[in-house]
């Protein structure tokens, strides 16, 4: 995978493409492998095998060329720099050093230069969203059981 970051904005077309073919796969998301056959344009055709778990990957791509949106890959091996950690986690990068520096998620330097795993940024993220819906579960709770009208 290449260290480069390519920002493609799907085109009109490629929304279009991208909608018919999730519609097509869709039928095979839940299968654990699937047999595909491919043409290029050039002429040229192979057949192989899918794992599910990639149908699945490919479904989610899919799915956001056909809202328009660019995506990016990212192997959860990697690290990341600070400010890409905050990005993810849509905070700042100050308050980000303040979550390494507290112990909160793990990190090391290279040089003078922290660098997060983005699994830990994912996990920490996981977490915190475990945290969010169940404050927002106990929270409606209460307000049902006085009757607050939510």
């Amino acid at each position: 995978m290449s260290s480069a970051t390519l920002l493609h904005l799907p085109t009109s077309d490629e929304i279009d493409v991208a909608k018919r073919s999730s519609r097509t796969l869709a039928k095979y998301a839940s299968v654990d492998r699937v047999q595909m056959s491919i043409r290029g344009s050039n002429g040229e055709s192979e057949q192989f095998v899918l794992p599910g778990h990639v149908m699945q990957i490919l479904l989610d791509v899919l799915s956001e060329i056909s809202n328009g949106n660019a995506i990016s890959l990212i192997p959860h091996n990697q690290e990341v720099s600070t400010q890409e950690a905050a990005n993810i986690l849509n905070v700042s990068r100050p308050f980000l050093i303040k979550l390494l520096e507290g112990g909160n998620i793990p990190f090391h330097k290279i040089g003078t230069h922290r660098r997060v795993k983005l699994q830990d940024i994912l996990t920490y993220k996981q977490q915190i969203d475990e945290k969010r819906n169940q404050a927002l579960d106990e929270l409606s709770e209460l307000s049902q059981s006085e009757g607050m009208g939510y």
